[in-house]
Formats: C-alpha cells, structure tokens, sequence
C-alpha cells in the first residue's frame, strides 16, 4: 500500500457498511424493498435498523430466487463471519462445481444489494433476524437438514460425559467442557482423520449415518441403544439433545456431504421449453382474431344488461343462477363467462347502479370506450387484465369461512395475480417468435424464482401455480398469445424488447449462461450471472403512468391493421335474415341491433327480423319509411318483398292502442277493436274495463299491460301523460359514473425513480445531522439526544454563525410536537426567526427560534 493510500475501514455493522454504499446502491436497495421507505428513515441507522426487522426480513427473504435463498441458508449455517472461501466450499462441495462456482457472486450480490449480508468478502455476516429465521433448531429444522454444531449439541451435556466421547474418538481428554467440544470439533472437520474414523465403523453404523445425512437430523434411541448406535453416541458421531432424542452433528453431516450444504444446489433457472412453433403471421394472426372475438363478446355481454343487469346479492356479487344465463348467452361455459364479466368490470365498463333494488349495468365510460378505434378498445381490455387483482378463476370456490366466492363478488382480490400475469408473458417474450412454451416448464420456472418458505409454501405455490395457468388461458382469450405464443402486439402490450429471431438460439435470461466473464477471486463468472436478477425484475414489473400509456399505444398500432376493416353494408335475404359478412360499423351495427335479433354469429353474423323485433324499432322512434330507408341503403341486394311486407304490416298496427296510467288505460279509435280485446279470454288477467266508448281501464301497472297485449298479438305503443307517444331506448340504463376497482397492492407501491432519488437525499442529509462530530461544550449531550441549550446562548450562537459562516447542529420541534435534528448554515436572524440553508432537507428553510431546543457547533471537518 503505498503512503497516499488509506486503509480501508472495516465496517462493524450493517449501519456502518450502509454508510460505505453509494448513492446507486442506497437507491438498488430501496427499490427492492420498498418497505424499508414507509416513512422515509431519518438515517442511516434507522434505515439499518428497519432493514433488519423480522417483518422486512421475511418479506425479502420470500422474494429472493432458488439459489440466493440456497446461499442464504449455507450462510445461516457457516461460521460468523465467514469467508466467501467458506461459503463457495458449502455451496460447491470439497470437490467443486463450476456452475455453483460462476453463480455464487451474483447470489451473494443479491444479498448484498438487499442487505441481507454485509461485510467484505473475508468478513460475510448475515444480519441477525435472518440468521434466526434460517439456522437449525428442534423447533425449525433448516431448509439444507444440518442439524446443530458440536459446541451447540453439547451445551447441556455433563462435563463427564463430553470427556468421555472424546477419549472414545480417540482424542486426549481436556479440563474443560468448551476445550473438549473445540477437540471435537476440530476432529469432525479434519477430513483425513474423519475418514479414518468412519473407516473403523461397520457397515450398519454407516446406514444409520446414511438415513440421517440429508436430513432430518434428528432420531429417536431407546434407553439401551443397539450396539450400531452405541458405537455411534460413544464417538461422538451422534449427539443426545433430550431423553430418546440423538442428533448428527453439523460437522459430521458436511462431511459425510463432501461439504455441500445443499443435496441439490440449483444455480441455474430451468429453461422454458418449446412446446410448438409457428411463424410469427400466424400467430399473429391467430391472435388477432381472439381480439376481436373478445372485443365482441364483452360488447354482447353488456348489451344483454342494457336495460339493467341481474340483482347484486345481499352479500355481493353475481348469484350463481345469473352466471349460468350470462353463459348460456355467452355460449361458452361458466367460468369462461365469469372471466369475461370480471375483465368488463376490472376495465370499469360494468358496476352496480347504487339503486334500492340494486343491478349491474353498463357504465357511462363503456359508451366512451365503444366510440374508440378497435385496437385501443383491446387495449384498455388488456391493460385492465395485466394491472387487475381480481382473479376469476377463484369463483366458485370458498373462502376461509366456508362462503362460496361469487363473480363480481368480494374475496376475489388475489394480491400477486398481477405479478405473475407480467412474469408468465415476460418467459414467453424471451422465447423466439412464434414458440409456444410448456406449460410445466413454465411452473418450474416460476418455482425456482420464488421458491418461498415457511408454513404457507405449498399454499402460496399452489396459489401462485393456478394463476400461472390461468394467466396462459387467459391470454389466450383475450387475444394477447396465438397458439400459445406471445403475439406482437402481446409483446408490446408487455412493454418487453423485440422478440429472438427463431433461427437463432434464444438470448440468455438466466445467470450462468454462456455470455462474456469477468474476473473474481480467480473464478470465471459470467456477466449474466451479475445481470440476471436485475432483468428478470424488471421484466416482471408492471409499467406504471406514461410507460403504459406508450405500451398501450404501441399494441394498439400493432394490432390494427389486423383487425377485419367494419364493413357498411349487409346481404338481405329472402327468408326474413341478413347476413353481416364481417363487423360492421358502428351506427349500422346498433340500428341493426335493435331491427333485428341475431341468430348466429362466427366469421359471418346472421341476424333475422321478426315482428317483436320490428315493432322494437318502431318502438325506439324509427317509422316505415325510416326503416325501408334505412334498409335500401345499407342492403348490397335488393330488400325482398316479405321483409317490406313485415315492416308495413307491424307499423300499420304500431301505436294503433294508446297505453297510458290510470293505474293503467288503452285507449283506441276503432272501438271495434277495444271490444275485440274485452271478448278475448286472453285479456281476463288484465282486468280491463271499458271507462268510454274508445278507452279501457285496468289496475295493472302500464308495464304489464303493454307486455300483456304484446302476448295476445297486438302492437300497443306507450303514451305520456300529455298523450305523446314514449319512445324507448334499448341502451338508455347506466350506472353513475363508477372508477374502475382498484388492484389490491401486495405490499407497499414500488417508489419510482423520484421517491427513490429524493428518500435518498434526505437520508444521507439526516445521516450527517446525526453523525457530525460536535465540539465538546459546557452544554453538550450524551449521544443520540438532541443538543440543549438557553434562548440567550441559541440567540448568540446563530447571529455568531451568520457572521462567520459556520454550520450548526440544532435541535428542533416541529408545529406537530415531533423532535428532530438539523444541520444548517444560518443566513439570517431577526424577528425571532433565523433562515438558513438546511443540509438535512438540502433547502433554504426558516425556523421560529422558540422551537430550537439547543444549538451545537461543528467540528471543523464536519462537511
């Protein structure tokens, strides 16, 4: 070390080596625990402090992948502090394994970057609670089935009976229960004499060390021990922990491992396999068409509830008899319709109405979003999906409390839905184009980066396998997969790069791949291995504000010129139908929708007229001579003569009958046909009775007097109470505007790149506030308290300040009764006020004197 060069400090705590980090890696470690900034830690101590809190730990711990928890747990097992030497040995064994060995460094980055360890490669410590979550115990066996030390397994033993397993194993007696355990120790880490040991053991001996080895560590003896075990507790080679209960020694099991920690450590990702491959246009293609499809089908779903929906249960939700008719108009089964009714409220095309007698309807913001092109109407959709937490596939199952969970319904929010929604379409985007994945390989995937922990691992893993595959069904639906394959538009809407040419091997997504290495502690280590985490995080995030909206744009400029152009015309035929050989536009569409009724959809819609649906027209405030218009130019062929006749022989009957409120009346012209409808059995039900020669009565509601002369065959048209005739709008029910329902966050929300740079900010200015050296003062505090001081010396100290431009450290009260400390530069003093420039908020800021509990000086090499 030359004469310039300082050595470096060692740091003696997570606070100190926190101090040592940079502002990128203060910022790294903020971003992947967001937590830690829920408030903003008012230093670096706080800040370490928080990080190692059980809460903050577990949840760190349960998003780290496969082998970073693999290395976590081969720390939690090593000596404190270890050496990275140490810890290669237990992740790679005595005889090595160069993936273990190229993927090590970026595991132990990781941990680093998360503050799960710090300290130096030749002092690794990992932090407490992590350590206490992760090492051995009777009570929490350890994930790698090592069992205690030798100095933890004899803590309780006899002296006595320590000295004599270490003349048993053949080791020179001690005067001490802590040397003897040292001995043992010693012994069981040596391999050579643990070889020589084990060698003088018969074969049933080494069986019994076999079933324990990988773990559990722990087994069960009798009060006289076969001579097998004898032979083993006598050596030390088995230690008793309580009556009945052995244990193997953590030394004896690394070595019988060759010094793995792990059975089975897993470096490296599983690859997502190819199931199939298709051209890009094809699936493409494929997908567009799902788009539409899908596009069509959410609009005939909220077509159907146009005039009002089925009731809201008393609970919540859609009963179980509404899903099963939303369905059967769906054609498709039930939980594909539940899917479909979640994704239009999830995209807040479709509420409840807030009314007494409570129902689903369309919203106001479903007429906005019918009015956009196709493609941006996908995307919204799509969106709405990829952010929702909402999970249909849960409907119909039960909550914890026995309840069934209904569509629409509360209880189907699923916090890490959206999560592995972006994860599974971002393995598909590292596929090349066209390629379909397997769906297992997918899960194993996933499995491996986020393997969990704990009592609700196989309940999280399950939780989180179901929203895998319902996540690649799901796509499939909605357009964004074809064939199984991630399409363009898909990949865009993912915000993901452009896909790998199919000619060419897939890029490297995981660490260990073959890419360019660097250099460490004599190990070839490969790029990727360093990238890898950060990628695949940033992959699987969801994009937020203007990125999603350039998403959304970008999908939808490349689904458009897929989509079938609407067309403005249709083929009337002979038989009272028309065919729409493609979508049509949208005013056509919706006249169309209200003359006719459909009676077949697929690449071509067939829709047919009837008189109900004529007189519907007729009822909306359309004339003959409107719809005969209105045919004539929409009509590639000429309009045949039976549908002329329908529409002339419906509205010459149309608004014949006037029904109005007596509680009901009709009244007609020709009372001809009044007496008709009196003589009609048909007509017993209504109750009617003639007040004058061309007017009936009835108690029934107007309502069921219009339905009920409907029923015998007549056309009776509504009238208001100054005699005009009611016109009816299919689409006129809308709930009050609603917002669309929120995602339910799994934890804090990820801080962007301006909460990141600004909690950064304010705690290193708040680190210096609390770690600035003082100058010894009559007034001086003990540390941690804030500086104490009379109103005359604070006076004093800050106009002295003022003219020599020192910085000062105060105490301060906030308006709120909240103590803080500060370190300023005072500018100014007067009116019982001083202003300064404050380094703990890096702003000018001006204090009420009176709030200032005291003032210190600064050393001179304080800044």
């Amino acid at each position: 070390m030359s004469s310039d060069e300082k050595p470096v400090a060692v740091p003696r705590s997570l606070a100190e080596d926190l101090r040592a980090r940079d502002d990128a890696s203060l910022t790294a470690l903020l971003r992947s625990r967001p937590d830690l900034i829920t408030p903003v830690p008012a230093d670096l101590t706080q800040l370490a402090t928080r990080a190692g809190t059980r809460a903050s730990v577990v949840r760190a711990l349960e998003r780290l992948d496969r082998f970073a928890l693999q290395t976590a747990e081969a720390l939690a097992v090593a000596p404190d502090p270890a050496a990275y030497g140490e810890l290669l040995g237990l992740m790679a064994g005595d005889e090595g394994d160069g993936a273990v060995a190229a993927a090590l460094p970026r595991a132990l980055a990781t941990l680093r970057e998360q503050a799960l360890v710090w300290g130096d490669d030749d002092r690794l410590r990992l932090v407490r609670t992590a350590r206490e979550l992760l090492a051995p115990s009777a009570q929490h066996p350890s994930p790698t089935g090592l069992g205690p030390t030798v100095q933890e397994a004899t803590a309780g033993m006899s002296p006595g009976r320590i000295q004599e397993i270490v003349t048993a194993a053949g080791l020179p007696s001690t005067h001490d229960s802590v040397s003897a355990a040292a001995a043992l120790t010693a012994l069981f880490t040596d391999r050579k004499r643990m070889a020589a040991l084990l060698a003088d053991l018969p074969e049933d001996s080494l069986e019994v060390l076999d079933r324990l080895v990988w773990g559990p560590p722990y087994g069960q003896v009798t009060a006289d021990p076969a001579p097998r075990l004898r032979r083993l507790l006598d050596r030390g080679l088995l230690l008793p922990t309580a009556p009945g209960t052995v244990v193997l020694p953590r030394e004896v099991a690394l070595h019988l491992r060759a010094g793995r920690a792990h059975r089975a450590p897993e470096p490296l990702p599983p690859a997502v396999e190819s199931a199939a491959a298709h051209s890009a246009q094809v699936v493409d293609a494929t997908a567009a068409g799902q788009a539409y499809t899908a596009l069509a089908t959410v609009e005939e779903l909220l077509k159907d509830w146009d005039e009002g929906g089925p009731n809201v249960l008393r609970a919540g939700g859609l009963s179980v008899r509404d899903l099963k008719r939303a369905a059967v108009a769906l054609d498709v089964a039930e939980p594909v319709a539940a899917f479909w009714i979640e994704l239009a409220y999830a995209a807040g095309l479709l509420a409840s109405d807030g009314d007494v007698d409570e129902r689903y309807a369309a919203t106001p913001a479903y007429d906005e979003w019918r009015e956009r092109p196709a493609a941006e109407r996908w995307a919204l959709l799509a969106q709405a999906w990829l952010a929702a937490t909402r999970t249909p596939g849960v409907a119909g199952g039960r909550d914890a409390k026995d309840r069934v969970l209904s569509a629409l319904g509360p209880g189907l929010d699923r916090s890490a839905a959206p999560e592995v929604r972006h994860r599974v379409l971002a393995l598909l985007a590292g596929l090349p184009q066209g390629t379909a994945p397997v769906a297992e390989s997918v899960l194993a995937r996933l499995r491996w980066e986020r393997p969990l922990r704990g009592a609700q691992r196989d309940h999280e893993h399950d939780l989180r396998e179901r929203l895998a595959r319902w996540t690649l069904s799901e796509a499939e639906l909605l357009g964004v997969t074809g064939r199984g394959a991630l399409s363009a538009h898909g990949r865009a809407l993912l915000g993901a790069p452009p896909a790998p040419e199919p000619t060419r091997a897939p890029e490297p997504t995981g660490p260990g791949d073959k890419l360019p290495v660097h250099h460490h502690r004599g190990a070839d280590v490969p790029q990727a291995a360093q990238a890898a985490p950060t990628a695949r995080a940033a992959a699987a995030v969801p994009l937020s504000g203007a990125g999603r909206a350039a998403a959304a744009e970008a999908a939808a400029r490349l689904l458009a010129p897929l989509l079938p152009e609407p067309l403005d015309h249709v083929l009337l035929q002979a038989d009272l139908t028309a065919v729409a050989p493609g979508p049509l536009r949208r005013p056509l569409a919706d006249t169309l929708g209200v003359l006719a009724d459909v009676e077949s959809k697929g690449g071509a819609t067939v829709y047919r007229f009837t008189p109900a649906s004529v007189r519907r027209a007729l009822d909306a405030g359309r004339t003959a001579a409107d719809l005969h218009d209105f045919l004539g130019r929409h009509s590639r062929t000429p309009v045949p003569q039976p549908l002329a006749y329908l529409i002339d022989d419906v509205a010459r009957r149309h608004g014949h009958l006037r029904v109005g409120a007596a509680s009901a009346y009709v009244r007609c012209d020709d009372d001809a046909l009044l007496n008709e409808i009196l003589a009609d059995k048909r007509s017993a039900g209504l109750r009617l009775r003639r007040l004058a020669p061309t007017v009936l009565a009835t108690p029934a509601d107007p309502a069921a007097l219009l339905e009920g002369l409907r029923a015998m065959g007549y056309a009776p048209a509504a009238e208001s109470a100054e005699g005009d005739v009611l016109i009816a709008r299919a689409d006129s029910h809308r709930t009050p505007p609603r917002t669309a329902p929120a995602p339910v966050p799994d934890g804090p929300p990820l801080p962007d790149a301006t909460l990141l740079s600004a909690a950064v900010r304010a705690i290193r200015a708040g680190d210096l506030a609390s770690t600035a050296p003082r100058k010894p003062s009559a007034t001086a505090t003990a540390d941690g308290e804030l500086p104490r001081t009379t109103a005359a010396e604070t006076l004093a100290t800050m106009q002295a300040a003022v003219l020599t431009g020192e910085t000062l450290w105060i105490g301060y009260v906030n308006a709120e009764g909240t103590a803080g400390q500060h370190v300023i530069a005072p500018i100014r003093v007067e009116g019982g006020f001083v202003t300064a420039y404050d380094h703990t908020a890096d702003e000018v800021r001006t204090y009420p004197l009176h709030r200032i509990t005291g003032v210190a000086e600064l050393e001179a090499d304080a800044g």
